[in-house]
Formats: structure tokens, C-alpha cells, sequence
């Protein structure tokens, strides 16, 4: 939501699509998952029309809710099930310059549609050891989906996240992310932890709209102008 709202807000088009069947990022836009009638769910099982609500602090959102749990599993019979989220949003395309897909945590079916729809991967990384020792999983499957189903899929950034400077085991971790991960990509600087980001989100806000002053915003900032630089 915070990237989208700045990417927005310096001009460009932008889609947010909730991969997760949590819905975490469709709450935090103010809608109710329950009360959905179409959902991304919808268009990835019959290959149909895209939910698309317009103009959320200046993007656009197609949302998830529960249901799409039940839809990994359909999936899982599905021929040529990977290409049903690259195949649903190709009508889109020349309408935005940013779509942003939130993934699920889970290296699942929803996952892997996620990669192959993709040009690239911006991977958040809670600056704790169990987190980073995760990301090897991932990259793993970024790996596989190159491979297989998706030649041109890079590598956009690591992002630490939830980071307490004054913790030992964060600043381990800050460390190692840097020393393992900046050969293959970009590592931003850390995203604090902060009450200001569950406050905000509470409020369905993004970040700049809630505390415009916060530190926060300058790593934001940093990140949108990576994203300009890939596009």
C-alpha cells in the first residue's frame, strides 16, 4: 500500500492486486474481504472480468478475501494453472506503469502465479534470523519459476523490515542480509519498527498520510525511486 500511495503520487498509474487469501492488503485499503462479491479469487478460476476498485488514496485494487484458499486447491487440477494470473491481468497492462502484487508468505500455487506474472521481485525481509534463513527458500523458487516458466523474472530489491537498531539480533541480521545479498540485488536501507505503521494501518491510510513527517517516508522514497529505475 505505502510503495503504491508513492508511486502514485509521483504521477504514475498504479494496480495493487492481493494475492493473499489473509487479505491483509485489502483490509488495509478499507474494504471489508467478507462483504466482496468478486474478488481476484473470481478471475483467476473463470478467467473472467478483473474486480478492479478505482482510485484508493490515488490507485487502483483488485482484493482477496478467504475464498481464495479454497481456489489453490482447485488449482491444483487446473491445466496450465501457473499462466492464470499473467493471462487475467494482460488486458491491463497498457493502462498502468506499476502493478504491484502482494504474494503471500507461503511458497504455494498462489505464489508461483505470482512469479510468472512478474517482471520482477521486491522481497521484504523481517530483520530476524528465522526471516532471512526463509529467504533462501524463496530465492530458490524465484530460481525455479526462471527456469521453467518465467525467463525474464529479476530481481528487484531486498527490503529490511520491522528493524530495531537497538536490538543485537537485528542488527546481526541487518549485517548478514547485507554481506549474502547485495552481490545479486539491491538492499535498501532498514524499515524501523514502528507503531506508526500498525497506527496507520488501523486507519487504512498510508504512512505519508498519517505521519507525513515520519523517518520512514525517506526509505519509501528510496525504494519508489528504484522502481522507476526498472521500468
Amino acid at each position: 500500500m505505502n510503495l503504491g500511495y508513492h508511486l502514485g503520487q509521483r504521477g504514475h498509474s498504479v494496480l495493487l492486486i492481493d494475492m493473499d487469501p489473509q487479505a491483509s492488503l485489502t483490509i488495509f485499503m478499507g474494504l471489508e474481504p467478507g462483504d466482496l462479491e468478486q474478488t481476484i479469487c473470481d478471475a483467476i478460476l473463470d478467467e473472467g472480468l478483473l474486480p478492479i476498485h478505482k482510485d484508493i488514496h490515488h490507485v487502483d485494487l483488485i482484493p482477496s478475501n478467504i475464498d481464495l484458499s479454497a481456489a489453490e486447491m482447485q488449482l491444483v487440477s487446473t491445466i496450465m494453472r501457473e499462466l492464470r494470473l499473467k493471462t487475467v491481468l494482460e488486458s491491463e497492462l497498457e493502462h498502468y506503469d506499476f502493478i504491484l502484487i502482494d504474494a503471500p508468505p507461503s511458497l504455494g500455487i498462489l505464489s508461483v502465479l505470482s512469479l510468472v506474472a512478474s517482471t520482477h521481485v521486491l522481497i521484504p525481509i523481517h530483520t530476524q534470523h528465522k526471516s532471512f534463513k526463509g529467504t533462501e527458500l524463496l530465492l530458490n523458487s524465484v530460481a525455479a519459476v526462471r527456469k521453467n516458466a518465467n525467463r525474464d523474472l529479476k530481481l528487484a530489491g531486498v527490503i529490511p523490515t520491522i528493524y530495531a537498531s537497538r536490538n543485537v539480533q537485528d542488527e546481526s541480521t541487518l549485517d548478514a542480509i547485507k554481506e549474502q545479498l547485495s552481490a545479486i540485488t539491491t538492499v535498501y536501507p532498514p524499515i524501523p519498527r514502528s507503531t506508526a505503521f500498525p497506527d496507520a494501518t488501523q486507519k487504512c491510510l498510508p504512512l505519508s498520510l498519517h505521519d507525513p513527517k515520519h523517518p520512514a517516508l525517506r526509505v519509501l522514497e528510496d525504494i519508489a525511486n528504484g522502481m522507476e529505475k526498472l521500468s
